[in-house]
């Protein structure tokens, strides 16, 4: 049971806000869109959900090669070189636009400064959980 609340026009139509909905041999239209047109998508969308899909293509290609190592000194470098460059970007968009630069908005400035805070405190708790696990390490005895 529904509940909806509006005006009813001399016509039968209901009027919901700027939607008109129309009563129409026992199916509700809403903005054009009958109710038994959306129970149709719903039941298609409901049966693609539970249809098997087909192995994805990503998949297949990463199971046919093998594994690359990962120097753990290269990827740690990597990533602090990633958070120093967006340290670098927001820094000149900063100093851009606070010369006066047309070309850099405020939202860009803001939003760079942002993932540059995000990124740094991201290595600063990677940093941490590095330090818990070799002084855990340190504490054990062997």
């Amino acid at each position: 049971m529904a509940i909806v609340l509006g005006v009813v026009g001399a016509a039968g139509d209901l009027f919901l806000g700027s939607n008109t909905c129309q009563q129409s041999g026992g199916n509700v239209i809403t903005g054009g869109i009958s109710s038994s047109t959306i129970e149709a998508m719903i039941s298609q969308l409901k049966a693609a959900a539970t249809r098997p899909q087909g192995e994805l293509p990503s998949l297949g290609a990463a199971a046919e090669t093998p594994a690359t190592k990962v120097n753990f000194a290269d990827a740690l470098k990597a990533s602090l070189d990633s958070v120093n460059s967006s340290q670098v970007q927001a820094d000149e968009l900063g100093k851009s636009f606070s010369m006066g630069d047309d070309k850099v908005s405020l939202s860009d400035v803001m939003i760079s400064m942002q993932k540059a805070n995000i990124s740094l405190q991201a290595t600063v708790q990677v940093r941490n959980k590095m330090i818990a696990a070799y002084h855990e390490i340190m504490s054990m005895q062997v």
